[in-house]
């Protein structure tokens, strides 16, 4: 018969017994309904649970209570008793970072807004490759870190763009016509800064869709170019 498991979520520290022993309860409620399970046990098992929690939580890591944990382990049903597979026990912790330490930062931010949003609008671009049908992939950075891609299609004098960024803030970048002379890529260059302003404000998840996408051609051109081996 297949474990159960038993998952927190996001929890704060403060809060971690009370989350086990909600979800303890919830997970088996049939079970006791059924009579396969008393109310006592699933109390109990909760108990025992939260002591070795306590222990890691609270004595070992030092966590505040305001701190974050997730917690999962699985646990089996047998014969009225309820069994943690405390091999599968595993714990992410997360540090709240004190209101003090913040303050400064967006005090900063806040006062020099105007220039932090203009050096976040300073894209780069770098050549990655051609698609199989000819299209050419340029990767969109910021401060040498990857954010994004542009898949470009050249068309007499005339460019059609699509892409995404997945930072500082998510952006698809529909597909746009431009005109250009001279070098691609530095006309690209001069027109990355329009793009991201005239972007579609995303939710990451899709931004991270659309990059890899077009990363998956250039990827997908690359094995069809190789050299098949001799036999």
């Amino acid at each position: 018969m297949a474990s159960n498991t038993l998952r927190t979520g996001l929890v704060i520290a403060g809060g971690y017994a009370d989350k086990v022993r909600r979800v303890l309860f919830a997970q088996l409620r049939d079970k006791i309904k059924a009579g396969e399970l008393s109310n006592q046990e699933v109390a109990r098992a909760a108990g025992e649970l939260n002591r070795l929690l306590y222990e890691i939580i609270v004595n070992r890591l030092r966590l505040d209570k305001g701190d974050v944990v997730r917690i999962v382990v699985e646990y089996d049903v047998e014969d009225g008793n309820i069994v943690f597979k405390l091999d599968t026990l595993t714990i992410e912790a997360w540090r709240r970072v004190p209101e003090e330490e913040i303050r400064p930062y967006v005090a900063f931010v806040v006062e020099h807004r105007a220039d932090l949003i203009e050096a976040q609008l300073n894209v780069g671009l770098r050549r990655l490759g051609e698609t199989d049908t000819g299209d050419i992939v340029f990767e969109a950075v910021l401060d040498e870190k990857p954010v994004g891609v542009l898949l470009v299609t050249p068309l007499n004098g005339k460019v059609v763009v699509r892409g995404a960024l997945s930072e500082p803030a998510p952006v698809k970048i529909p597909k746009t016509v431009l005109d250009y002379e001279g070098d691609l890529e530095e006309a690209l260059k001069d027109k990355i800064r329009e793009l991201v302003e005239r972007g579609q404000n995303v939710e990451k998840r899709e931004a991270d869709r659309i990059i890899y996408e077009i990363r998956s051609m250039i990827e997908a051109a690359a094995l069809e170019s190789e050299e098949p081996l001799e036999e």
